[in-house]
């Protein structure tokens, strides 16, 4: 009886749910034939970063350096394989499979990519040092990288879609919107906007309802584009974005402060000291509007898995919404209204993949294939987990009341008339 190829091997411990063809380097051929998604094993090195590396490591170190390549949609092959879920994509059993079949020489460790972080001791999780090099790390790629993944608006959290065929464009503006809704904005108030990014929230408040709006960032080459961008839209009299650490924005008294995608790397211990500061920064009746990734329930660990926290965002930590309601309650917030879009984060994670693909030869020539390949890894990964709900972007307003509990909030919301 004849040894089966590597491609038959692989095909049968990955069980996946959305039917593959796999193809190797050995000239093997396993799973559907007739399958719209090819998985192709192109080198033996790829087999020792799967036989040799932990959990979703070796699917993930064989991907991005081009050892292990998948033609047609990746987001259908990473839905087959489960991915998205913050586990293992090839479980241990499947690799002493694959390690039976084909013997010991390729358990030989390999080099990680350059690309992979190994978190070192001597810095604490979360220290001022620690948390700008990583916000350094994923913000400050390049520019014009993230202006063809993400597209004009520069937007990098979950828009709202008004209807399932609206555009991009017009989902984050309609996010950026309701956020200014939620929050009651209106001329002469005065807005923080604390991780800003690029500057979209900042710009969108001062042009669209006349607020003085301020921003922080600790990406200084998001802080220098949103500036540029500032001065371009003639908005220099009401918006300003810095490069600053949101602890150490000296204003206070603020009307309003959204913080959009920021949670997430603040870190769970840290929660009741980042609710309590951002409460100090507003005047009693200010709304708060915190936007971010949650997990679906407080049960679960909030430390970001292996490929994510290695590649992507490094010490990014996800919480239930129930501890970040918590932690606005515990510390003199009352909060009004909470909301879950997971599904619009699918779909603008669908748009953003689109537009890296659209553009793949321009992005690979600015940041390096093995980039361009983590960040449509990523994406493609977080889509499945938003879809299959592993993950959920939930928005949680509050309001400082005044002293005696008065909130000055509508009987009823408003922002949706």
């Amino acid at each position: 009886m004849s040894r089966p190829g590597i491609a038959e091997v692989f095909a049968r411990v990955l069980s996946p749910r959305v039917p593959t063809r796999v193809t190797a380097f050995d000239g093997s051929v396993g799973g559907d034939p007739d399958a719209e998604v090819t998985v192709d094993i192109t080198s033996r090195t790829a087999l020792s970063y799967l036989l040799s590396s932990p959990g979703e490591l070796g699917l993930v170190r064989a991907y991005i350096t081009g050892h292990l390549k998948v033609h047609g949609d990746l987001y259908l092959a990473l839905y087959g394989l489960g991915a998205g879920g913050g586990g293992e994509t090839l479980s241990t059993r499947a690799r002493l499979e694959l390690l039976r079949d084909f013997g010991i020489q390729n358990l030989r460790p390999v080099e990680p990519p350059p690309e992979e972080i190994r978190h070192k001791g001597g810095i604490m999780r979360h220290t001022r040092l620690r948390d700008s090099r990583a916000i350094s790390h994923h913000y400050d790629v390049s520019n014009r990288f993230y202006e063809w993944v993400l597209g004009p608006s520069m937007s990098y959290t979950c828009a709202v879609f008004p209807k399932a065929a609206a555009s991009l464009e017009e989902a984050q503006w309609t996010k950026q919107d309701l956020v200014a809704r939620k929050l009651g904005l209106k001329p002469g108030m005065r807005l923080l906007d604390v991780g800003c990014g690029w500057g979209g929230m900042v710009r969108h408040a001062a042009k669209e309802y006349g607020v003085r709006a301020l921003g922080v960032t600790l990406s200084a080459q998001q802080a220098a584009w949103a500036q540029h961008r500032i001065k371009e839209e003639g908005l220099e009299h009401l918006a300003e974005v810095r490069h600053l650490d949101y602890r150490d924005v000296p204003e206070d008294g603020f009307d309003a402060i959204s913080s959009i995608g920021l949670t997430e790397h603040i870190g769970a211990r840290q929660l009741p000291a980042y609710f309590t500061f951002l409460r100090g920064k507003l005047r009693p009746y200010g709304r708060i509007l915190n936007h971010c990734i949650t997990r679906p329930s407080t049960a679960q660990p909030a430390k970001a898995g292996k490929f994510i926290d290695r590649y992507v965002f490094p010490d990014g930590e996800l919480e239930g919404v129930g501890d970040i309601v918590s932690a606005m309650q515990d510390n003199g917030l009352e909060v009004r209204h909470q909301e879950n879009l997971r599904e619009h984060y699918a779909m603008t994670l669908k748009g953003w993949c689109a537009n890296l693909e659209s553009n793949w030869d321009e992005a690979v020539a600015e940041v390096g294939a093995n980039r361009a390949r983590i960040w449509l890894l990523y994406m493609a990964a977080c889509r499945v987990g938003f879809d299959c709900r592993f993950i959920e972007l939930h928005q949680v307003l509050g309001v400082r009341c005044d002293d005696v509990g008065t909130a000055n909030f509508p009987l009823r919301p408003d922002w949706n008339s």
